[in-house]
């Protein structure tokens, strides 16, 4: 596991993520596009239009039975089988780049997204990127890391929002709470 780094050099500011994977390319590709599987580590049931991640498909984000309600809609932007992916996940870019590395993967994930929200993302990805890479982390594994991510990102992209709002209770943000 590496941490998140904070990409903040371009037009939206970016988290960037990566894993080294034991699994071959082709074995994690499938991880990453196939539904059943991305239900083991993604943060919702991804439908692709028709089954296909060709360009300009779109996708459907829905989250848990609870939260239903509440649904993103993407599109596929980029398709290159087995090395790269990249799609929109609401108002955010995800981008997904897997290489060869010493027979696994290096899986590079980076998500653009609005400034205020890259420590929650980033604190939620790495507990994904656990869970893809076959460890089990803790129920609130990621409340650490998230402290951590907003006082890294803070400085440089301002204020963080805190987990989702069913998770936070009276806490809106990490700069008010503090």
């Amino acid at each position: 596991m590496t941490d998140a780094i904070l990409l903040a050099d371009g037009a939206r500011p970016a988290v960037r993520l990566e894993r080294d994977l034991p699994d071959p390319p082709l074995v994690v590709w499938q991880a990453i596009t196939d539904r059943a599987e991305l239900r083991a580590w993604f943060p919702c049931d991804v439908i692709v239009e028709d089954g296909a991640w060709r360009v300009g498909a779109s996708i459907t984000f829905r989250f848990s039975p609870e939260d239903a309600e509440i649904a993103l809609t993407g599109e596929v932007l980029a398709v290159d089988e087995p090395k790269y992916l990249a799609y929109t996940w609401g108002d955010e870019r995800l981008r997904f780049e897997l290489s060869p590395q010493n027979g696994g993967t290096r899986l590079v994930l980076i998500n653009e997204l609005a400034p205020d929200v890259a420590a929650r993302n980033a604190a939620g990805w790495d507990t994904c990127l656990d869970q893809l890479a076959g460890l089990a982390p803790a129920p609130e594994a990621w409340r650490p890391r998230f402290e951590v991510y907003s006082a890294e990102f803070e400085p440089v992209i301002g204020p963080q929002q805190g987990p989702p709002l069913e998770d936070r209770g009276d806490e809106t943000s990490v700069s008010e709470s503090a």
